[in-house]
């Protein structure tokens, strides 16, 4: 029990990466609240978790877009368990395609789930990390790393969400707080299904299916990885790739 009674928030924790994580750290011993708007998706997602692991779950339908409500969910959290450590963001979007037929509000929403609802999360929780120390990990991508040419608006935001980290483990570490980005190459998770270009999602899910993609827990082992250290080891970025992916 790596975790035993610590207090986690994951975003995005409704499916894919962030249910995993959500589930890993309920594994380990962990107080976990679950941030999404899907409502019934959490609710039967936190009914299981404390039926399997005996581990109470809180559950916040909140959309990370809106700093209002992301700050009454992680208010929820301190007044239902007292205390934070550890702050998973993993609540994004993944709209690829080409810059010259790109939707501005497509773009719009990008930045405002990618980037501000990570920043808006990050800002309400760090007082409560600081009490006792804790952890932020940030859901990247490799195209934070490497852009093509229909991920240009995408990589954006996650060039910017590494930025962000680093800046911010460099202020957060005088208050015992660590930062980690985990950036995942090809997962299979439903993010492809919001691709907006029907032949560029065609394309992208044949590009996923022509290898043995990451699955979410993969994902999850990585940030379980990262939180679970001794404190005096920081581990501030990990990349992970399908083996047979090449770039």
């Amino acid at each position: 029990m790596k975790l035993k009674d610590k207090v986690a928030i994951v975003t995005g924790a409704s499916s894919g990466i962030g249910e995993a994580v959500a589930r890993r750290l309920a594994s380990e011993g962990a107080r976990v609240a679950l941030l999404a708007r899907r409502a019934d998706r959490l609710l039967n997602i936190a009914k299981e978790l404390e039926s399997e692991h005996g581990r109470e779950c809180l559950v916040a339908v909140s959309d990370v877009s809106d700093a209002h409500s992301v700050k009454k969910a992680i208010e929820l959290v301190i007044e239902k368990f007292g205390r934070l450590d550890i702050l998973v963001n993993n609540a994004g979007v993944m709209f690829l395609g080409s810059v010259a037929d790109a939707k501005i509000d497509d773009w719009r929403k990008m930045i405002d789930i990618n980037v501000l609802g990570l920043m808006y999360a990050t800002h309400f929780a760090l007082p409560h990390l600081k009490k006792e120390g804790g952890d932020i990990v940030n859901i990247s991508s490799v195209s934070g790393r490497v852009v093509s040419a229909r991920s240009a608006a995408y990589s954006a935001t996650k060039f910017a969400v590494n930025g962000f980290s680093e800046g911010l483990r460099q202020e957060a570490y005088k208050d015992k707080v660590r930062v980690t980005i985990i950036e995942p190459g090809a997962v299979e998770t439903e993010l492809t299904d919001h691709i907006p270009d029907a032949s560029v999602k065609d394309a992208v899910k044949s590009w996923v299916s022509s290898m043995t993609a990451l699955q979410s827990n993969d994902i999850a082992e990585a940030v379980l990885y990262a939180v679970s250290q001794p404190w005096h080891v920081s581990v501030n970025e990990i990349m992970v790739r399908p083996t047979e992916q090449s770039f």
